[in-house]
């Protein structure tokens, strides 16, 4: 093993670990938020960071097809954020 593998493995297990430390304080600012819009916020950061972790576990597997599936989860992650933050202001999604 090179000094660059052992490298690139060190900072795939610190995002893996920090990602995962983001996803569990994002999950108790959900079920603790004190309003909706905290509480979408939180959701939507959630998304992101599952985004991040598919992404470095296809980095880490070598395989491509997670990052077909990132913009997938990206694209729905999107369009549920708009929707609920629509829902929550004006109480119908479309008008």
């Amino acid at each position: 093993m090179t000094a660059a593998t052992e490298l690139m493995d060190i900072a795939l297990k610190i995002a893996f670990a920090t990602l995962a430390l983001g996803q569990l304080l994002s999950m108790v600012r959900l079920l603790i938020g004190p309003s909706p819009g905290d509480r979408i916020l939180a959701l939507d950061t959630m998304v992101v960071n599952a985004l991040g972790l598919v992404i470095l576990l296809g980095v880490y597997q070598g395989v491509q097809i997670y990052f077909e599936v990132s913009l997938l989860i990206a694209m729905l992650g999107f369009v549920s954020t708009v929707a609920l933050a629509r829902f929550l202001l004006r109480g119908d999604i479309i008008e």
